[in-house]
């Protein structure tokens, strides 16, 4: 299976699965939200490069919309050749949790969702510092920001979570989070 294309019925055992492993107490995770919130799991989101806007309810009444996904996946694409990917369902729902702890009240900036091999490889040949098999290229690591959270308080929001790597890059002014194993850097 590639990244680019996810036949309904796994989705939807993907989704399945997330459900059950997700639908822990809000409690117990340490959020205090509302009875909706708990009914709900929403995004704000804008692509920094492309200008693109998403307000979106990606899970409600026990169930991920598909179309809602398949719109977040679009914003979250490669802006460098527009290769879309199914996004991994955790990190959306990381990022919702992310964006519930931090109280921000604005839309998540995004730097760099899902990167397409061929982009990888090409800023490696341009020397950044991108990692070989970067998370960003199976479409399980966002890189992003919010204007109303300081960025050092978004980064420990994201470390206690623990579910995946975090980095903190205060000179490029954005937290990397991914679904990976639990690092930091």
């Amino acid at each position: 299976m590639t990244n680019t294309s996810l036949s309904r019925r796994r989705f939807l055992q993907l989704a399945s699965i997330s459900t059950l492993v997700l639908a822990q107490p809000a409690m117990g995770m340490g959020l205090n939200l509302t009875r909706t919130q708990e009914l709900e799991r929403s995004l704000v989101l804008r692509n920094l490069h492309t200008g693109e806007r998403v307000k979106t309810t990606f899970w409600a009444e026990g169930e991920y919309d598909i179309d809602a996904l398949r719109g977040i996946n679009k914003l979250l694409r490669d802006h460098r050749n527009d290769k879309v990917a199914v996004m991994d369902i955790q990190l959306l729902e990381n990022l919702h949790k992310l964006y519930q702890m931090t109280g921000s009240r604005r839309e998540i900036e995004i730097i760099s969702g899902y990167r397409s091999p061929e982009t990888n490889e090409m800023l490696r040949r341009q020397g950044r510092k991108v990692a070989k098999r970067s998370m960003h290229t199976q479409a399980k690591a966002i890189d992003i920001r919010l204007h109303d959270v300081e960025l050092s308080y978004l980064q420990k929001a994201a470390l206690s979570i623990g579910a995946g790597g975090v980095g903190y890059y205060p000179k490029s002014n954005f937290v990397h989070i991914d679904v990976g194993r639990v690092r930091q850097w």
